[in-house]
């Protein structure tokens, strides 16, 4: 009987990206590792539930969702989370940082001082500073106060961070320019008085995504389908991406598309489900 997984999501482990199945099993991805799996032929994509709850009525989710959630779900899984600012009340300490994707693209988030680094990891940071260390809503008035005053976002498209993975300039350029905004965020007036400011210690993941020497990408997966194929070798890996080396070129594949799939060992090597192109005549939207 062919073996059945389905995907419960990526996580960042120690700095490896790993991947984790329904029942407690976990895939490291490291570099050069081989991916190669198959939707099962006939199967649905089914909403991954939330706040650790599985969707009651097990609803289908759109193949192009990197949420897996029913509406249902979603709105629950986001009523309780901390960036729909509906947890007020939330007594950890929270982490003020400065995260850099690629030139001009730098970012404001806050994330709880006792998961440390590992949201930088899973957004993609290239680069990223602490900016200070404080109680939740001082932390949300710092969020507010960097993007009124010095005009720096809290989102940035992940189509936008994966079209300059490939050409990015030496980490020493990338840190100058977090420490050049790092001192503006850190001399503003307003700055709330509950949150402390921290120095500035640039830390850089080039090494740890495995950018360095990243050949561009040809296109991105779309989607998974019932009975699609990806197979290709890990050349590098960013939050949730994995730029995977393919018979169709380097590909980039968002893993959040492969929650809520049931999943299983490919039996040939190639690449069948939708591909958006870079760089080309447009979008491709059939299958290979």
């Amino acid at each position: 009987m062919t073996q059945v997984w389905r995907c419960v999501g990526l996580r960042w482990d120690d700095g490896v990206p790993v991947l984790g199945w329904q029942g407690g099993r976990r895939s490291g991805l490291e570099r050069g590792k081989r991916v190669a799996f198959a939707v099962v032929a006939e199967g649905v994509r089914t909403c991954v539930g939330a706040r650790g709850h599985e969707c009651p009525v097990r609803a289908v989710v759109p193949g192009r969702s990197t949420g897996a959630r029913c509406e249902e779900c979603a709105w629950l899984d986001r009523a309780h989370s901390v960036a729909a600012d509906t947890v007020a009340d939330d007594p950890r300490p929270y982490h003020v940082y400065l995260a850099w994707f690629g030139p001009g693209m730098v970012k404001v988030g806050i994330t709880a001082v006792e998961r440390g680094s590992a949201r930088l990891l899973e957004q993609g940071a290239v680069a990223f500073s602490w900016l200070g260390r404080g109680p939740l809503m001082a932390a949300r008035r710092a969020e507010e106060l960097l993007r009124a005053a010095l005009r720096v976002p809290d989102r940035i498209p992940y189509a936008d961070k994966r079209a300059v993975r490939a050409a990015l300039p030496p980490a020493e350029e990338r840190v100058t320019e977090l420490a050049d905004l790092h001192t503006r965020a850190v001399a503003l007036d307003g700055w709330p008085e509950s949150l402390e400011r921290a120095p500035f210690r640039g830390v850089d993941h080039g090494g740890v995504f495995g950018l360095d020497g990243l050949p561009p990408a040809a296109g991105v997966v779309g989607e998974l389908v019932a009975g699609g194929v990806v197979s290709g070798d890990v050349l590098a890996a960013a939050g949730p991406d994995l730029h995977l080396a393919t018979g169709r070129g380097v590909l980039v594949l968002d893993t959040r598309l492969m929650t809520g799939w049931e999943l299983t060992a490919a039996a040939r090597d190639e690449v069948t489900v939708p591909v958006r192109e870079l760089g080309g005549s447009g979008v491709q939207d059939g299958l290979f």
